[in-house]
């Protein structure tokens, strides 16, 4: 089962994994209207298939429709961020429990291994947002759960909004050292099969990075 498959081949799976990117890296801004003629001349395909794009992109929380003004990409608010947080503190605590559960040696180590990657970054002072899917930390601890109702909420429903804030709004300064450190330390309690430290560790963890992207909202 792969929840993150961006190897398709189609034009409309094509279009919909580059607008969504487009839209999480705010190449297309937030709180934009979406005209499906711009989007068919930008992206070279037809309306038809930009409509498509445009109802799965609201399925997964990044386009709202709302009547006489029609789609909209949504816009990155604290009212948003805090109700957005509230549920991924609650969902990826969950997932950090069970990931301390059920995720196999090997996961682990590989999971360690991506840390260590992540710290070359961390060194150098570069915005710590990571890249989408198996690059990024909380992706595979979210995998790790091994919880597929979890999985789903978390990767379908929610995990390209809360990137869209991470990466718009992403941690610089002191917060890219800490915010590492609270990863460590989350993988080691993983490591030690400690599935309630685990989850108090990633729930902690989150609100730190809530106010982090909080400050940065008031700043903008």
């Amino acid at each position: 089962m792969t929840f993150f498959d961006e190897t398709a081949v189609t034009a409309a799976d094509k279009t919909f994994f580059q607008l969504r990117k487009d839209i999480v890296e705010g190449v297309v801004l937030a709180g934009s209207k979406l005209s499906e003629t711009e989007l068919s001349t930008k992206y070279s395909v037809s309306r038809a298939i930009i409509r498509e794009a445009i109802n799965r992109l609201e399925s997964c929380n990044l386009v709202e429709r709302k009547a006489n003004v029609g789609a909209r990409v949504v816009a990155l608010t604290p009212e948003g961020l805090i109700e957005l947080y509230q549920v991924r503190e609650s969902l990826e605590g969950m997932a950090a429990r069970l990931a301390a559960k059920n995720m196999t040696s090997q996961e682990i180590d590989d999971l360690n291994a991506l840390l260590n990657t992540h710290f070359q970054k961390v060194k150098t002072g570069e915005s710590y947002y990571q890249e989408a899917g198996d690059v990024d930390f909380h992706y595979r601890i979210i995998l790790g759960s091994k919880n597929r109702h979890l999985i789903t909420m978390l990767i379908d429903g929610i995990y390209h909004l809360v990137r869209m804030y991470r990466v718009q709004l992403g941690m610089s300064g002191p917060r890219i050292t800490t915010a590492f450190d609270e990863h460590r330390h989350i993988v080691q309690a993983i490591s030690n099969r400690d599935e309630e430290l685990a989850e108090m560790l990633m729930r902690r963890h989150i609100m730190y990075s809530q106010r982090n992207v909080e400050t940065k909202l008031e700043q903008s």
